[in-house]
């Protein structure tokens, strides 16, 4: 014998169904926007699932066009760090909001116009106004009179540049190096070149933050330590 209370008819008379419920609650402007997501989902071929899948594309899309972009390292010039065939994910967003690039950033800009047609993924060594030698008695960089231990970073074997220079950084620009010294295309390789080998800010398209591919490479790019005690550029000048 069903023992389940049943409502009586007076029960169900004055309290109104859980639809009715639900429907006094969501209004019409609810009810409305629903009935159009069903109406595109019924004009879609595959419905929901099909609308859902265009959703994702479109956040996927505007997270990669505004948020982060994620980029394929093309060659050995940033090596140990980053190897070929890496994907790292760039932070479009480190320098929009009055942040600069800082010496020791990774970061991917677009270098048509002054190193080539196409994205480049470098080591900002020196900032606007900075003076970067190359080298010092010990073979190391030299950033406005102070010389950098890049061994945290450098290529086993690279020496810090086999080129030898003197610039001073123009306001708006940086001097960027790849970590692979003998086998990078980079400021040193453009000096006498219109602009000088130097990026403009502008053209930096983010930072890079993470290696997320292969998994096995997961890491957080961190700002290399290495030019922390370099003072700043109107002290070198002053």
């Amino acid at each position: 014998m069903n023992t389940e209370a049943q409502p009586t008819e007076r029960d169900r008379s004055s309290r109104p169904s859980g639809s009715e419920e639900i429907s006094d609650k969501e209004g019409p402007e609810e009810r409305s926007r629903f009935a159009l997501v069903s109406r595109i989902a019924d004009w879609l071929p595959g419905g929901r699932i099909t609308l859902t899948l265009l959703i994702c594309l479109l956040f996927l899309l505007l997270l990669s066009t505004f948020v982060m972009q994620p980029f394929q390292i093309p060659s050995g010039s940033m090596e140990r760090g980053l190897r070929i065939g890496d994907r790292v994910l760039v932070n479009k967003l480190a320098y929009r909001f009055g942040a600069e690039p800082r010496r020791g950033d990774v970061v991917v800009f677009d270098g048509t116009g002054h190193f080539g047609n196409a994205d480049y993924i470098k080591r900002v060594v020196g900032v606007g106004g900075d003076r970067v030698v190359c080298c010092d008695k010990e073979g190391r960089l030299q950033v406005n009179g102070r010389s950098v231990d890049e061994s945290t970073f450098l290529y086993p074997g690279d020496s810090a540049s086999t080129v030898a220079f003197d610039v001073v950084v123009p306001d708006g620009t940086l001097f960027v190096l790849g970590d692979h010294r003998s086998a990078s295309s980079d400021s040193r390789d453009h000096l006498g070149s219109p602009g000088g080998g130097m990026v403009p800010v502008g053209d930096v398209i983010g930072r890079a933050d993470w290696i997320v591919w292969p998994v096995g490479h997961l890491t957080r790019l961190h700002r290399s330590g290495a030019y922390a005690r370099v003072p700043a550029a109107d002290g070198a000048h002053g």
